[in-house]
């Protein structure tokens, strides 16, 4: 109970850091614009016009929180490194791991309002625009934010051992690759050498698989969503967040801040 608690008041001191983030608001602002501008874009064609429209908007959100989990996150260790306020936490009753836990905790929090933000944002512009709404919607946009307990866990992992560009570098790259894995793996069954298959299903194992997520396609089509990829998605990002979390609070604990 002391360690959830501890790890709780570090969650509530990042979300507060978080907020006070100029970038956060400067790619929000943005998120919005986007997710406006789909009206524009969707009376250039005759048909689709809805599904345009809400294709371009959860786009939006899952380009721009992305963008938020990463720029926001990769300073929050660092920024303790190098005020040296680290060292007055680390000498309280805490450890590295619950540091840890709750820079992750807090910054998963802040990317969750702001979704839900870009979320209540995404609705009114579809209601004044008068696309359709269901409740596969928001399953959609609920799967996004599971997403980005995923992305804040790997930009902590970086964040607990190289410098702010080097994360960012590193998280991005990940995010991208994570939604190429499904058809890099396909590319490499094909392969006639069974190295190149082994290390398709070898990377395919190891690297983020942000596509099982992805259910903007269903959710703009109409098409249902299946209980079984929701509980799938959530299994996934539990354990993988976990797992990145754990290697993330291994390296953490043997860095020398000196």
């Amino acid at each position: 109970m002391g360690a959830l608690l501890r790890i709780q008041a570090l969650a509530t001191n990042t979300f507060r850091e978080a907020i006070r983030n100029k970038l956060l608001y400067t790619l929000l602002g943005f998120s919005f614009l986007m997710i406006a501008s789909g009206v524009l874009l969707a009376t250039l064609s005759y048909v689709e016009m809805d599904e345009i429209l809400q294709d371009m908007g959860m786009s939006a959100i899952r380009f721009f929180s992305a963008g938020i989990a990463t720029f926001v996150g990769i300073g929050l260790i660092y920024n303790e490194v190098d005020r040296r306020t680290i060292f007055t936490i680390l000498s309280k009753p805490v450890s590295r791991s619950e540091f840890l836990l709750g820079k992750w905790a807090g910054l998963t929090f802040t990317v969750w309002l702001q979704l839900a933000l870009m979320a209540l944002a995404f609705a009114v512009v579809s209601g004044l625009a008068g696309a359709p709404l269901s409740s596969d919607h928001f399953l959609a946009i609920a799967l996004i934010g599971l997403e980005l307990m995923v992305l804040v866990a790997i930009a902590t992992l970086f964040s607990a051992f190289t410098t702010p560009m080097l994360a960012a570098l590193f998280t991005l790259g990940f995010w991208m690759i994570g939604h190429l894995t499904r058809d890099l793996h396909a590319l490499s069954q094909q392969s006639d050498l069974e190295g190149v298959a082994a290390a398709g299903s070898w990377v395919f194992q190891l690297l983020p698989d942000f596509e099982v997520f992805n259910k903007t396609l269903e959710a703009v089509q109409g098409l249902p969503i299946g209980a079984g990829e929701v509980s799938l998605a959530i299994v996934y990002a539990v354990g993988y967040t976990g797992c990145t979390l754990l290697l993330g609070s291994m390296i953490f604990s043997r860095r020398d801040f000196k």
